[in-house]
């Protein structure tokens, strides 16, 4: 599909550089519309939302952030790990506010699954319906959240 103006400068700001040191986009080759407008399907087709999952990634953060470090195990079926550094992020998607720089793990314990994600990547799913592109270090898939978190 056609990538609106705006998106053109957003998918500058994706890639490595000002905004991330790695990027956003990984090894994905479409543009950022269309990655943004599969990901929609994505979540539509799981009958969820980006709010819902987007909650999902704050309450497991906020549980672990005052951990310090150490991982907390949260109904017997969660391990998270909140690290947070010094500094803050902007988004890319040009949006007000700074974002600070964490590091969070949740590990689904009954399938072993895990996934990292930052705090950037909170406010991206919430507000932009924007889960990275495909090879990005921090990519999370609709499908895989929606299983660890029991949403269906």
């Amino acid at each position: 599909m056609k990538q609106p103006p705006i998106y053109q400068k957003y998918q500058k700001n994706m890639k490595p550089g000002k905004f991330s040191s790695t990027g956003f986009l990984g090894t994905d080759t479409r543009n950022l519309f269309d990655i943004i407008a599969d990901d929609n399907i994505t979540v539509s087709q799981l009958s969820v939302s980006h709010e819902m999952i987007a909650e999902k990634l704050q309450y497991f953060r906020d549980k672990g952030f005052d951990s310090y470090g150490t991982s907390v195990t949260i109904d017997e079926k969660w391990r998270v790990t909140v690290d947070s550094f010094r500094g803050k992020l902007i988004c890319p998607f040009e949006h007000k506010g700074l974002y600070r720089k964490t590091l969070i793990e949740l590990i689904y314990i009954p399938e072993n699954l895990t996934v990292q994600y930052t705090d950037l990547s909170i406010h991206m799913i919430r507000e932009h319906g924007f889960y990275q592109g495909i090879g990005s270090r921090f990519r999370l898939e609709p499908e895989i959240l929606v299983k660890i978190f029991a949403l269906q």
